[in-house]
């Protein structure tokens, strides 16, 4: 990868910047990797606070930060960190991070730029609006995961090819934004898209939340736990994400409910169709829907990246 040209940005070049994460689980972890092992950025620019302080010295044993910062400890750990940093990264989840910024929004430093990963925007790019006006804040939302969670899993979340959605600002500063898509690039993301919190909810609710919850409950119906012995591929593939972060998506499926019971009504309607031709033997329009389904799924894969 080329080296950045400060003259191409109003901020620093990423080589130069010192980034902090916040939160060190699994998508933590996986931005500390993708910026030391794809972005150049030096340990001693990487700097990490989390609640658990066993994470942070694993995360300095494998060269991913310079410095953990455990919160809680001490009431000004945090804060330090915060204030030496140039890039913030907030890998925890919504609620956590509505109160992380109202704790610690002062200690920011002048100038930052700031964005987040949080599976739900609304509240976030609210919150946002209303930030620090010496702070930029670019909400945004990496479409990449592994099953399970914490840092142990960091390793398998592979961000390359995967996609990217931000929900930019009119407050936010067009260098910023400039940067913060390079630095997405570079990490390994194939496709970045701009959209609005509300659009954003909306669509994640159904390409997201509503295959966790529709995985979740074909799992939930079954107790046979042998019968993956009959298992030819397809059902491996459909509840593989039925091994989730169960505290962070029943957060996630609350935040979001009203969107996602929409998108969950309008499964049901379309699992009754299907069900109906099946009950009432009506083979011929089964084999309709199911071909238009197919067909619309050929679609979609067209506009994938």
């Amino acid at each position: 990868m080329p080296r950045w040209k400060a003259k191409q940005y109003k901020v620093k070049p990423v080589e130069e910047c010192t980034i902090g994460i916040v939160g060190m689980g699994l998508m933590g972890g996986a931005i500390a990797m993708a910026l030391r092992n794809r972005c150049g950025v030096a340990q001693d620019k990487v700097l990490a606070c989390d609640i658990n302080e066993n994470v942070l010295a694993l995360a300095e044993q494998a060269g991913l930060i310079a410095k953990g910062f455990a919160i809680g400890k001490a009431s000004g750990l945090a804060g330090e960190m915060l204030a030496a940093c140039d890039v913030v990264f907030l890998c925890i989840g919504p609620a956590a991070l509505i109160t992380f910024l109202e704790q610690w929004e002062h200690s920011f430093k002048t100038g930052a730029l700031i964005t987040d990963i949080a599976g739900v925007k609304g509240t976030v790019a609210a919150k946002a609006e209303q930030f620090r006006a010496d702070i930029d804040f670019i909400p945004g939302h990496p479409m990449a995961g592994a099953e399970g969670g914490g840092f142990a899993g960091a390793a398998r979340c592979d961000f390359r090819g995967k996609n990217y959605i931000l929900t930019p600002l009119t407050r936010n500063k067009p260098e910023n934004l400039l940067f913060l898509k390079d630095l997405i690039r570079r990490m390994g993301f194939g496709r970045i898209t701009e959209t609005s919190a509300v659009d954003h909810d909306r669509k994640i609710a159904f390409t997201s939340q509503l295959c966790h919850v529709m995985a979740a409950a074909l799992i939930d119906c079954e107790a046979d736990t042998a019968i993956a012995r009959f298992g030819g591929g397809s059902f491996e593939d459909f509840t593989r994400i039925a091994m989730l972060n169960a505290p962070l998506w029943a957060e996630l499926f609350t935040a979001n409910r009203q969107v996602l019971l929409e998108r969950i009504n309008q499964f049901e309607t379309s699992l009754d169709a299907l069900k109906t031709f099946i009950q009432d033997g009506r083979t011929a329009e089964l084999e309709q829907r199911l071909a238009a389904v197919r067909d619309r799924r050929e679609k979609i894969g067209n506009n994938s990246p």
